[in-house]
């Protein structure tokens, strides 16, 4: 008698594949999620218990009610142009050209900034470049320490957890962190001199007020982009000579 065999034909495991296929696609889309809303859930994270501790001021009350047409408008203003370099600090102000200088800059091209509170150590600021991923720049045609006026110095911040005061990239993470009395130390020629922090607020990208300057005394202006991780708003910290 002779036996016959019947070979199962071998199946795709269409339903791994199937699985599989779903996770990849649940992750994108939880991916994009979290892409489009970071800026959101960043600013309440991170600015919102500043806002609650009454530790930074803006030019958006407290108590703004957040609604859906204001969660759209904060959505749309974090569009920025792909390929946009903000490593030049150029970009970092719509409609605001910040050109070479033409004030006394040139006789003092380097100087470094130290901020104790935020761990920030002798940080390099420049006078004479726009290339944020290589120190700190002080904005041309605003004034250098010590000299009377408004010393305007922009840095790039991202998530604080990301902070290393070596990177220039992510120098001013912990900025949020600052508060009134605070110390800004900004060593020139081998003198130093003390900056007290006295204003803490939160501007849009288009306010170039932060550039006017007054002349009664030395102030500094650190500026750099909040919520942490995004480019959406601007963070300005104001510091006076003691």
């Amino acid at each position: 008698m002779n036996k016959i065999y019947y070979k199962k034909k071998k199946r795709l495991p269409v339903k791994r594949y199937t699985r599989l296929f779903g996770a990849v696609l649940i992750i994108l889309g939880l991916g994009t999620v979290i892409y489009v809303f970071f800026p959101l859930i960043s600013y309440f994270v991170f600015i919102a218990p500043v806002f609650t501790s009454d530790a930074l001021s803006a030019p958006i009350p407290q108590t703004t009610i957040v609604n859906g047409a204001s969660v759209k408008n904060m959505i749309l203003s974090t569009d920025t142009p792909m390929g946009t370099d903000y490593n030049n600090i150029n970009n970092w102000f719509p409609g605001f050209s910040i050109n070479k200088s033409t004030t006394s800059h040139a006789n003092v091209k380097y100087y470094t900034l130290t901020i104790p509170s935020i761990n920030i150590k002798a940080a390099q600021v420049t006078t004479v470049d726009t290339d944020l991923s290589k120190h700190l720049v002080n904005i041309a045609n605003t004034a250098v320490p010590p000299e009377d006026g408004n010393t305007v110095i922009f840095g790039h911040s991202t998530l604080p957890w990301l902070f290393d005061p070596n990177n220039y990239h992510t120098i001013l993470a912990n900025a949020l962190q600052l508060k009134d009395g605070d110390k800004i130390i900004a060593t020139v020629d081998g003198k130093s001199y003390t900056y007290s922090i006295y204003s803490i607020t939160v501007v849009p990208p288009s306010d170039t007020s932060i550039f006017s300057q007054i002349y009664d005394t030395s102030y500094i202006t650190i500026v750099t982009c909040t919520p942490p991780g995004t480019t959406w708003q601007r963070l300005i910290i104001r510091a006076r000579l003691e």
